[in-house]
Order: structure tokens, then C-alpha cells, then sequence
């Protein structure tokens, strides 16, 4: 997985194969099909784990009651760290039926974890098409800060940083 999740990281899905992933880590390319079926899978499950990390992070965070600027700036690290994947996650996601699934799984499941966070401290009750909504545009916006796309506009990022901060705020 280790190696699954480095070469993703640094030549993207489409520049990377199932041979690179085995030598990578260590064992005959013909050994990768005992674990999974083709690339597609491993970058799934690859998926799944950047997941659990990214909500790892954060529940340690609100378990430290952090503040709306802290999670930004944590997911916009976590995003910044694994541009090439995000930016490979993104392409396939358009292109491929399971990573389609597999990313409206993903969102579902972070979906359930802010709202069950938000239950715990919250003065109002949150719906989940409030939430979700409020995720896809974290989720973009902070890929659009990793990818400097702002810079490309000639804009402050902490404008964009800024909305982030109002959108989390939201959502406690």
C-alpha cells in the first residue's frame, strides 16, 4: 500500500503502473495480482486510506476543540501533501464508474462524521445536503490553494483561506 500510495503520489494514476507499485515494494510485478485486481483497485484502496488519515487528523483537532482556522489550515496541508494524487483523483473520478463510487462513498461516510461531530457541541442541528454542500467546497477550495490556482489569478490565498474558515465555522 506503501508503495502503492508513493508512486501515485509522484507520477499520478496515469503515470504509474502495476509493475512500478510491485518493484517499488519490493516483490515480482506478477505477485501485485494476489492482492488486488488491477491498479484501479489499489488506487481505491489508496483512496481509502488518505481518507482515514485526512479524518484521523481532524477528529484528533475537534477532540482539541481546535479552531475553524486550525482545520483549515490542516486540510490544506493534508492537500498540499498529496497534490498529484488529489489532481489523479479528480480526473478519474470523472473517467471511472468505481473511483466515481468510491469518492461518493468517501464523501457519504465524511458526511456522517461531521454530522455525528456537530451533534456532539452543536446549538442547531445540521442536515446532511447543508453538510455535503459545505464539503464539496472545502474540498475544492482546498485543492484549488494546493494547486496555486489563485496565484494563477493573481488573487490572495488568504481571501480564499478566509471562506474556508466561514464555511468550517458553519458546520461547529
Amino acid at each position: 500500500m506503501l508503495a502503492a500510495r508513493a508512486e501515485f503520489g509522484e507520477h499520478g494514476y496515469g503515470g504509474t503502473d502495476s509493475n512500478k507499485i510491485a518493484r517499488r515494494a519490493g516483490f515480482a510485478p506478477q505477485t501485485f495480482y494476489r492482492w488486488y485486481a488491477d491498479k484501479t483497485a489499489i488506487f481505491i484502496a489508496v483512496y481509502r486510506r488518505w481518507e482515514e488519515d485526512e479524518l484521523s487528523m481532524l477528529g484528533e483537532l475537534i477532540g482539541k476543540r481546535a479552531s475553524a482556522r486550525k482545520l483549515v489550515d490542516a486540510v490544506i496541508e493534508h492537500h498540499n501533501q498529496h497534490v498529484v494524487f488529489r489532481r489523479s483523483l479528480r480526473w478519474l473520478s470523472v473517467q471511472d464508474e468505481l473511483v466515481r463510487r468510491a469518492r461518493a462513498d468517501s464523501r457519504l461516510r465524511q458526511i456522517d462524521h461531521i454530522l455525528r461531530w456537530s451533534r456532539s457541541d452543536s446549538r442547531r442541528a445540521l442536515k446532511p445536503a447543508e453538510v455535503a454542500v459545505t464539503l464539496l467546497q472545502v474540498e475544492r477550495l482546498a485543492d484549488a490553494i494546493a494547486e496555486h490556482e489563485l496565484r494563477d489569478l493573481s488573487l490572495d490565498e488568504r481571501v480564499l483561506r478566509a471562506e474556508l474558515v466561514s464555511l468550517l465555522t458553519r458546520l461547529q
